[in-house]
């Protein structure tokens, strides 16, 4: 089906808008994903505050010329944007989504600090905890030296 042309650069404006508000963006070929785990896709991207936008791979490269450096990756099979204004919730939500639906979406790249980046630097973006989790786990190495400390000294106090 033919867009016609006032339609197509609608589409590329509302492209250029989500990805300039964007902090981080995912290329995702979702080739075999089926309407109710699209349907679950997106209610989970909706609730970790992520975009989500199909658009037709030619409409999606205009919209990219210029908003990053570097070399875009190959956009193969059928392409969806996901999109935060956090650098790392996008890619780990569809990382996560990946995981827990037997792979049906493939990360293909994206755009991170600025530059154009390959699907294993976008899964390895995924792949870090997130803030939360970073904070606890400084807490607890924080905490560890003190109470060790604590413990030898309740110890010596035992045997005076």
């Amino acid at each position: 089906m033919a867009l016609q042309r006032s339609k197509k650069e609608e589409v590329v404006k509302e492209l250029n808008q989500a990805i300039s508000d964007s902090s981080s963006v995912v290329f995702v070929d979702f080739h075999g994903l089926s309407v109710p785990n699209e349907t679950s896709l997106r209610r989970d991207l909706r609730d970790k505050e992520v975009g989500y936008k199909v658009s037709r791979k030619t409409l999606l490269k205009r919209a990219l010329e210029g908003k990053a450096e570097g070399e875009m990756p190959e956009l193969s099979g059928e392409v969806a944007i996901a999109f935060s204004k956090d650098a790392v919730a996008g890619a780990r939500e569809v990382y996560n989504f990946h995981k827990s639906h037997n792979g049906i979406l493939k990360i293909l790249g994206g755009i991170f600090e600025g530059k154009f980046v390959d699907a294993s630097r976008m899964t390895e973006i995924a792949t870090i905890p997130s803030r939360e989790v970073l904070l606890s786990k400084i807490a607890f190495l924080l905490k560890s030296p003190m109470q060790r400390l604590a413990i030898a000294v309740n110890e010596v106090s035992k045997k005076k």
